[in-house]
């Protein structure tokens, strides 16, 4: 799926808001096959910092190193684009089925059988083959974030940033969540994940960051009594 793994260093970005500073000097690398979890106060710039490295919004200053030098955010956004896909904490779906949502991820659709085929392998992949013709919007907040890692799936990044992603998601529906982002992971794509609670992360992360009021750190925490994720027997 990927050809060579992924290295992205976004060096000494900065971002203010009027008189508040949300970003300081914020240094972060995106690795293949990796995955850091962010965290950090409501309102703190999670969700800014996230948009800025999928060249979604604007830096007041610093530089993204893709592999070939340090260069301008200006520069090389439209190529952060091609790369990083960010996906909110409530996904959004289109109007139609959760099949019909899933061919919006899919960039060829003149071959109509092989468009046919990725969706089968989506939605197999993703669990969601039992609700194939359902409406997207009546399907349950589980159901919908692994409609949103499904989309994620077809369009094959190189990264994935998510916001909350199990945010008022009941157990089960976690679990199942988790399962899909170690797939992603296992399958080469960097994940950086902002939540409130990393423990719910804390058996697929390599590396926690804490942003505090403006300033991004990596938090060393023992992580020996953390239950390792139990994948499900498929």
């Amino acid at each position: 799926m990927i050809e060579s793994p992924l290295k992205l260093h976004f060096n000494d970005i900065h971002k203010r808001f009027g008189k508040r500073h949300v970003l300081i000097g914020a240094n972060i690398q995106l690795s293949g096959g990796a995955c850091t979890v962010l965290t950090g106060p409501n309102g703190v710039g999670k969700t800014t910092l996230l948009r800025i490295m999928a060249g979604l919004e604007k830096p007041d200053r610093g530089s993204i190193d893709m592999g070939l030098g340090a260069t301008r955010w200006r520069r090389c956004y439209a190529a952060l684009r091609t790369r990083i896909l960010y996906l909110h904490q409530h996904p959004y779906l289109f109007d139609g089925s959760v099949s019909s949502n899933l061919a919006y991820a899919i960039s060829d659709k003149h071959n109509r059988c092989l468009c046919q085929q990725r969706i089968k392998e989506a939605l197999k992949w993703a669990g969601l083959t039992a609700i194939a013709e359902n409406h997207a919007k009546t399907v349950s907040g589980g159901e919908r974030q692994r409609v949103a890692l499904a989309r994620a799936w077809l369009r094959e990044p190189r990264a994935l940033l998510l916001d909350e992603p199990t945010a008022n998601l009941d157990p089960e529906a976690r679990t199942r969540t988790l399962e899909l982002l170690f797939r992603l992971k296992e399958s080469g794509i960097a994940l950086l994940i902002a939540s409130h609670d990393p423990h719910h992360f804390a058996s697929l992360a390599d590396k926690h960051l804490q942003l505090t009021q403006g300033i991004l750190a990596e938090e060393l925490s023992d992580n020996t009594n953390v239950t390792p994720f139990r994948r499900a027997h498929s």
